[in-house]
């Protein structure tokens, strides 16, 4: 026959049983794993090799910075390169919705063919009316299939959109003007495009400043690891709580018990 306690278990009793010590043990895991998480987003907060001041502004050439149907890293976006080719007499298409130092206009693009079954997308210059802009890619087109060398700034994919007008290009995508490009058979790609610094007669250079320069600190990435230090702090206290509801509960048990009217 069980014999009553003459006084109920303590929490920390409680807590020392077998059971809870195993919760304990689980989540002891459970936090490591939130540690190590939030270790490696404060990892990935703090650049330890930083772009140089005035790196974007330092030309290189295309090939160094990024490779065709690659993407380009955050580093790169707005840096400086060099390249040559052709250019494909049949695309010089406009995309509208630019803007030039505030000024609302368009942007004449073509597909500059910089090795043998390889393209990229140039921006090559702005105009402030339609007009202009189609009178610029006519004369272009007219050239032939003329060779350039150019210097520019290489720019992430805006990605395309869905417009009412299906032949309204209003974004700079290389993905929505390879889509009009004629001989893209097995043809290689750059994501990114190239906006050009300088532009032909019958158009204004594009306005390209250099990018802000970046902060050695990602502050998103902070955030994540304290978001994951909580975690691994609401593991203890689960056990915590779970385990004192348990020791409460038992304390009630042994207070109804005595209580009650002994059995004559």
């Amino acid at each position: 026959m069980t014999i009553p306690h003459d006084f109920p278990p303590t929490l920390r009793e409680v807590m020392l049983r077998g059971r809870w010590l195993g919760m304990l043990a689980l989540c002891l895991v459970v936090a490591g794993v939130f540690a190590w998480l939030g270790q490696w987003q404060l990892g990935r907060a703090i650049d330890t090799a930083p772009p140089e001041p005035g790196m974007t502004e330092k030309v290189q050439p295309l090939t160094d910075v990024v490779q065709p149907g690659e993407y380009l890293a955050e580093p790169l976006v707005g840096q400086k390169v060099t390249t040559s080719g052709a250019w494909v007499p049949e695309d010089f298409i406009v995309v509208s919705g630019r803007f030039n130092d505030g000024v609302a206009g368009y942007w004449v693009t073509g597909q500059l063919r910089v090795a043998e079954r390889t393209s990229i997308a140039v921006a090559i210059g702005f105009a402030p009316t339609r007009e202009k802009a189609d009178a610029a890619a006519s004369a272009l087109a007219s050239r032939g299939a003329e060779q350039a060398e150019l210097i520019g700034r290489v720019i992430s994919d805006e990605g395309p959109v869905v417009t009412s007008d299906p032949f309204d290009l209003n974004r700079m995508s290389p993905a929505a003007l390879l889509s009009r490009w004629h001989d893209v058979d097995q043809l290689n790609v750059y994501r990114p495009y190239l906006a050009s610094t300088e532009a032909p007669s019958g158009l204004v250079d594009i306005s390209s400043p250099a990018p802000d320069e970046r902060s050695s600190v990602n502050w998103l990435n902070i955030f994540y690891a304290i978001e994951w230090a909580i975690f691994a702090g609401f593991a203890f206290y689960l056990w915590y709580r779970l385990a004192k509801d348990a020791w409460e509960r038992e304390v009630e048990e042994f207070e109804d018990r005595s209580s009650a009217p002994a059995a004559s």
